[in-house]
C-alpha cells in the first residue's frame, strides 16, 4: 500500500481513540470534577491533550493580525484576496485609513512554497504592517487543487511572481523568505533585462538557498547524495481521496514536517516533556506558547510534484542559478541583468536550512547591482526560524528592512517614458504563456467610445485617487489611462463605456474620481 493510502487509513483508525482523549481531557479539567484538582487528575488530563495534539492533522491556521499601529494610532486591518490563481491567492492587509493618507511602499512579501502555510510568516507581516502597504502570497495545498486545475512547476512559480509585480505596479518592494529567493531573483533578472518598469525597487532576500554549495547544511547534503530519479520514485505520491486534489501527483506535507523534526529530535521530544509538565503545573502562559508555536509548526501543506522535484533538481542538484545555467520556459536567466533594483540580502549566524554565505551568493551573481544599492546583514545568535521571526526579527531585522525599503523608495517608474510602461502591457503572462497586448495609448477592441488622448511621460499613481486600488489600477491602464489629466478630461460618454465595459459599477461618479483627479492634475503641474 503507498505511504500517503497508509497514512491516511492511520489516521482515520486512530480518530476514535483521539475523540476519546478529548473527552477523557475535558473531564478530568471539569471544575465541577474533584479529582481535576489532584495531581493524578492533572496528569491524566496532560497525558490526554499531549496524545490528542500529536496526532491530530493541523488545519491552515488564520492570520489573526485584526489591527496594527500606523503614526502611533491603532487602526483596523483586514484582510482581502486581491489576486486569485489555482495555487495562490495574493492577501492584502489593508489599514483602514483614509487612502490619500496611505503614502507607504506596497511590499510583496513571498512565503516559502516548502510544507508550511504562509502563516508562518505572521510576525513577518506583523512587524512590517505599521510602515508599509503589505500583502502575501497565500499558496494553496496542492491536495486541494484538482488535477483538471493543471500543472504547477518552477516557471509558473516565476511567472506568477512576475504577474503579482505587474498587480501592484509602481513603488512595489518584494521580500523573499527562504526557498522563493531563487525564483524572486530570478524574476526580477528577468524583468530587469525586459526594462519592465514595475521591477521592485527594493529585493530583500532572507535566508536563501541561492548558491548551496557554499557552508552546505544537512539539507543540502540529502540532495547532492541522491539522483533527482531516487527523489521521484522515493517521495512522490498521488492524493489519495477524498481529498479534491485525487490522484495528483505531490511531495506530502508530512513527509516534510518529518524530515524539520527529525532535524531537531531531541529539542522537539523536550518541548513536549516540558508542555506536559507545565500542564500538570498549571502553568498556562508557558502551555499557551507551546500550543501557539506547534499549531502553526504542525500544519503542512502538500507540493506538486513537478515545482518540487524541477526546485531540487535545478537549486540543490544542479546549483543552476548561480552557474547561470538557470532556465525559464527555455530562457535563461541573466542575473547580471540586474541594475537597478536595490539587493539587501539577510542570514542567520546558526540557520541550519541555508548556510551562511549561501543568500549572500546574489550579490556575487548579480554584479552590476550598483555598490551603494547593496547592502548584507548577518544576524548573530538566531537560526533559520529567527532571520524572519522572533524579538531579534523584530528589534534588529525588520528595522533595517525597513531603513533599506525607505532608503531606496522611487515614488515613479525608474524608466519613465511611457513606451516602456506599455511594453509592460506588450508581454502580459496568460496561463504561463506570454500575450501581445495593445500599443501604447491605443484602446482594446470593444472600447471604441474611449476615445482617449495618446498617453505621454512617466506615468502617475492612479491609486492615489480614493477608491482605485491596485486591480482598478491595471483596468485602467488596460485602456491607456495612466494619467490624472487622462481621468480629468473623461467626457460622460466616455464614463458611461467605461463603467459598462470594465464592471466599474457608477464607482467613477460615487468616488469623484473626476473630482479628485483635477486637483492632482494642477498640483502635478504647479510642481513641474
Amino acid at each position: 500500500m503507498p505511504y500517503y493510502q497508509l497514512y491516511e487509513l492511520s489516521h482515520a483508525a486512530i480518530s476514535p481513540l483521539r475523540s476519546l482523549a478529548d473527552f477523557t481531557r475535558l473531564a478530568y479539567r471539569h471544575p465541577f470534577n474533584p479529582l481535576s484538582y489532584t495531581p493524578m487528575g492533572r496528569s491524566i488530563a496532560a497525558a490526554c491533550e499531549l496524545f490528542e495534539r500529536t496526532t491530530r492533522r493541523y488545519g491552515k491556521p488564520e492570520f489573526g493580525l485584526d489591527t496594527t499601529l500606523v503614526g502611533g494610532v491603532r487602526v483596523p486591518v483586514r484582510e482581502q484576496v486581491v489576486w486569485k490563481r489555482p495555487f495562490c491567492n495574493l492577501i492584502h492587509f489593508e489599514r483602514q485609513i483614509a487612502h490619500a493618507e496611505n503614502r507607504d511602499p506596497k511590499l510583496l512579501i513571498v512565503a516559502p512554497m516548502s510544507g508550511h502555510y504562509a502563516t508562518l510568516l505572521r510576525g513577518t507581516v506583523e512587524a512590517m504592517l505599521p510602515d508599509h502597504d503589505v500583502y502575501i502570497t497565500d499558496w494553496i495545498d496542492a491536495r486541494l487543487v484538482p488535477v483538471k486545475d493543471g500543472r504547477f512547476d518552477l516557471d509558473d512559480y516565476i511567472d506568477y511572481i512576475i504577474e503579482m509585480l505587474h498587480t501592484l505596479g509602481a513603488d512595489t518592494h518584494v521580500m523573499a523568505v527562504c526557498q522563493p529567493s531563487v525564483p524572486v531573483l530570478a524574476a526580477v533578472a528577468l524583468m530587469e533585462e525586459d526594462g519592465d518598469p514595475y521591477a521592485p525597487d527594493t529585493m530583500t532576500l532572507m535566508g536563501g538557498p541561492i548558491d548551496t554549495r557554499k557552508n552546505p547544511t544537512a539539507v543540502n547534503e540529502l540532495a547532492e547524495k541522491n539522483s533527482i530519479e531516487w527523489f521521484r520514485n522515493n517521495v512522490i505520491m498521488n492524493v489519495p481521496l477524498p481529498h479534491p486534489g485525487v490522484m495528483r501527483p505531490v511531495y506530502p506535507g508530512f513527509l516534510q514536517l518529518s524530515g524539520f523534526m527529525s532535524m531537531n529530535l531531541d529539542r522537539h521530544m523536550v518541548a513536549h516533556r516540558e508542555f506536559f509538565s507545565h500542564l500538570i503545573k498549571g502553568d498556562g502562559d508557558s502551555a499557551e506558547k507551546h500550543r501557539d508555536f506547534y499549531d502553526e509548526y504542525l500544519a503542512v501543506m502538500d507540493l506538486t510534484a513537478e515545482f518540487y522535484l524541477q526546485t531540487v533538481e535545478a537549486v540543490f542538484i544542479e546549483h543552476a542559478l548561480p552557474k547561470g545555467e538557470l532556465k525559464h520556459r527555455g530562457r535563461t536567466v541573466n542575473t547580471a541583468a540586474i541594475r537597478e533594483t536595490a539587493l539587501l540580502t539577510i542570514e542567520g549566524e546558526n540557520d541550519d536550512i541555508s548556510g551562511v554565505g549561501q543568500t549572500r551568493a546574489a550579490h556575487t551573481i548579480s554584479p552590476n547591482i550598483p555598490d551603494d544599492k547593496r547592502e548584507h546583514y548577518e544576524q548573530p545568535g538566531v537560526g533559520h526560524y529567527g532571520v524572519f521571526n522572533g524579538s531579534r526579527y523584530r528589534s534588529e531585522i525588520a528595522p533595517r528592512i525597513r531603513d533599506f525599503i525607505r532608503t531606496h523608495r522611487v515614488n515613479q517608474p525608474r524608466r519613465g517614458p511611457l513606451r516602456s510602461v506599455a511594453a509592460a502591457f506588450a508581454e502580459k503572462i496568460v496561463g504561463g504563456t506570454r500575450k501581445k497586448a495593445a500599443k501604447p495609448g491605443s484602446v482594446p477592441a470593444g472600447l471604441d467610445a474611449v476615445a482617449l488622448q495618446q498617453p505621454k511621460g512617466a506615468v502617475d499613481d492612479l491609486k492615489v485617487i480614493s477608491g482605485i486600488g491596485p486591480k482598478l489600477e491595471t483596468a485602467l491602464n488596460s485602456v491607456g489611462i495612466f494619467h490624472y489629466w487622462q481621468i480629468a478630461d473623461l467626457t460622460q460618454t466616455q464614463i458611461t463605456e467605461l463603467d459598462e465595459r470594465l464592471s466599474f459599477k457608477g464607482r467613477i461618479a460615487r468616488d469623484g474620481w473626476i473630482e479628485q483627479a483635477r486637483a492632482l492634475a494642477r498640483s502635478t503641474e504647479d510642481a513641474s
